[in-house]
């Protein structure tokens, strides 16, 4: 039964939190499970999941993010941490920094069948409903760059790149920039160890 999942579900519908703070393992069913219900919930559009574990193991913080979680911390990190991840999440920013995430999605997008996002040729014919600038937004928001980095590379405003990334994860049903990165892999747009 799904139990310790549909009441962490239903206790989110209920409350309807900015973020939950899931843990990977829990009764019953795991917390990467519970994350992709919540994130593919619809009446929970804007709840962020940030994923706490002991495990720091690479294929956890790969699977929680490719459920839907906006980030991943580790249980010990410091309570000031935690509070931060909190609020990096509810503005719905990956937690994860850039490089850390695109060595982690370069290295299982790599070696692993496509998840998360739309799938195989889902995914491609997705990206080709982006406009070229889109394209290439997204391009760099993969490689790890910030909106003020990528408004500095394209001479462009940070308000503008702001405004193109959130078009983008409009299109891409993407629930995050945590999201978009992996999306912008599985479909090949980027490559792993691409320049």
């Amino acid at each position: 039964m799904r139990r310790a999942t549909a009441k962490t579900v239903y206790l989110a519908q209920k409350i309807r939190p900015d973020v939950v703070l899931m843990d990977i393992r829990m009764p019953v069913r795991n917390g990467i499970d519970a994350t992709r219900d919540i994130t593919s919930n619809p009446l929970l559009s804007g709840t962020h999941v940030l994923v706490l574990t002991t495990f720091d193991i690479d294929e956890y913080v790969y699977d929680a993010l490719a459920a839907g979680a906006s980030g991943f911390l580790l249980k010990d990190a410091e309570p000031d941490d935690i509070v931060e991840a909190i609020h990096i999440v509810a503005r719905g920013d990956a937690l994860i920094q850039p490089s850390v995430m695109r060595r982690l999605v370069e290295t299982f997008v790599a070696s692993r069948p496509r998840a998360g996002m739309p799938k195989g040729s889902h995914a491609r014919e997705a990206i080709r409903s982006l406009t070229d600038r889109e394209r290439e937004i997204l391009t760099l928001v993969a490689r790890g760059l910030t909106n003020e980095e990528i408004a500095d590379d394209l001479v462009i405003s940070p308000a503008t790149v702001k405004t193109h990334v959130a078009r983008i994860m409009g299109k891409l049903d993407a629930h995050d920039r945590a999201q978009l990165v992996v999306c912008a892999y599985e479909s090949g747009l980027v490559s792993p160890h691409a320049n």
